[in-house]
């Protein structure tokens, strides 16, 4: 059987298994043709199946010889209408590439929010992991988040606050520029989002794996934040995602202050936009991207994830060119949001229409590879993707 690419909107309802395959070894071999940095050896990564959380698995695995353990909520295969999610795919065959390099790579599929899934991670750390950590990296983009009591749950909603946002936003199923108005969010979807999206849960890990005496002296951790030019405001930094992210960054400050006795460190790390199944269904900020990307391309600045977070780990946490602001937080959006870059930017994005969105005067072409590259299709090469159900199902995470 041959997959086929189905997409609904801006979700595509397929997966191209060993596409999935691919373009994580080419993940791998990019890592390696950038050669070892001395860096971290024992990983925790909360949502390491996908975008930033598997390009810091990679690149601590294959760039620092790192044991890697991985959280995350994924589908395995059903049937031939229902193979199973990327992230499926991205984990095991990430497993197999890093045992083939004799390192560890354990994958937890379940609720990363939950105590269950803590109290599991911390007997594995324990029992086979070797007793410490010396990273935790969260990188979770969930729409929903249950309590720790298993009772409560909350959602997140991606909208600006205060008033309406009118924009234009890409329909990825019909190549089709669109106009598109987010109603502001309520207080207590705000609140939601905070819950769902903010520091708390960063925290609790924090606080839970302490407790256990599993962290090891020097330890860090790193949380994923997006903060983007003035454009993408309104309905990002200054909407609900933005507020939660705020409020992680006082939760950076907390963790910092609890970790000082084993000199610990709690990081927020501003990244730079790229296209994810997440990020795509965030409101107009695909016509950004797709402005972003043609002038990034045209500079020699463009990077995808693997490449953001190998120099993320490589140059700046673990190098001698970390770039902090005034508010602490690590700054690895510098090329994203250089002046001259976000001028062009601005003047191409007024420039965008229903007519020109999807021509060689923007990004389009390399934003929708990008989108199908995640769920396997249009992969560099990829040789074949013929799969048999049955293997597919005997391929375990």
């Amino acid at each position: 059987m041959k997959p086929i690419l189905k997409i609904e909107g801006n979700i595509a309802r397929s997966v191209n298994p060993y596409g999935c395959q691919q373009e994580v070894l080419n993940q791998i071999n990019y890592v390696k043709s950038k050669g070892k940095y001395k860096g971290p050896k024992k990983v925790l990564i909360l949502g390491g199946s996908s975008s930033y959380g598997l390009a810091t698995r990679i690149t601590t695995a294959f760039g620092s010889d790192a044991d890697t353990i991985n959280v995350s909520y994924e589908r395995g295969p059903k049937n031939l209408d229902n193979l199973g999610s990327a992230g499926w795919y991205n984990n095991i065959f990430f497993r197999e590439f890093a045992e083939q390099a004799g390192l560890i790579a354990k994958n937890f599929i379940g609720d990363a929010y939950s105590m269950d899934m803590k109290k599991q991670v911390i007997d594995y750390i324990k029992q086979e992991f070797g007793g410490k950590i010396d990273l935790l990296v969260y990188s979770l983009a969930a729409p929903k988040r249950m309590g720790p009591d298993g009772k409560q749950s909350w959602r997140s909603v991606l909208k600006p606050i205060g008033t309406p946002v009118t924009g234009e936003n890409i329909d990825l199923e019909n190549e089709k520029l669109f106009k598109q108005k987010v109603t502001p969010a309520s207080s207590s979807e705000i609140q939601d989002t905070i819950k769902v999206m903010g520091g708390e849960d960063w925290e609790i890990w924090v606080d839970t794996l302490k407790a256990a005496g599993v962290l090891s002296e020097g330890f860090k951790t790193v949380l994923y934040s997006y903060i983007g030019p003035e454009l993408t405001y309104p309905i990002y930094h200054k909407g609900t995602l933005g507020r939660a992210k705020a409020q992680a960054e006082s939760s950076a400050q907390r963790i910092t202050d609890k970790l000082k006795d084993i000199d610990g460190t709690g990081i927020i790390c501003v990244s730079t936009v790229v296209t994810t199944k997440a990020s795509v269904v965030i409101p107009i900020l695909p016509k950004y991207m797709i402005a972003l990307y043609k002038v990034m391309m045209d500079e020699a600045t463009h990077e995808i994830p693997i490449m953001h977070k190998d120099r993320v780990y490589r140059e700046m946490i673990y190098g001698n060119k970390p770039i902090f602001d005034d508010k602490g937080r690590l700054r690895a959006d510098g090329y994203e949001l250089r002046a001259s870059t976000q001028h062009k930017v601005e003047k191409l994005f007024h420039e965008i229409d229903k007519d020109n969105f999807n021509s060689s005067l923007t990004g389009f072409d390399i934003f929708r590879k990008e989108f199908l590259n995640t769920f396997g299709f249009e992969v560099d090469h990829l040789q074949d993707d013929e799969f048999e159900l049955g293997d597919l199902i005997n391929l375990k995470p």
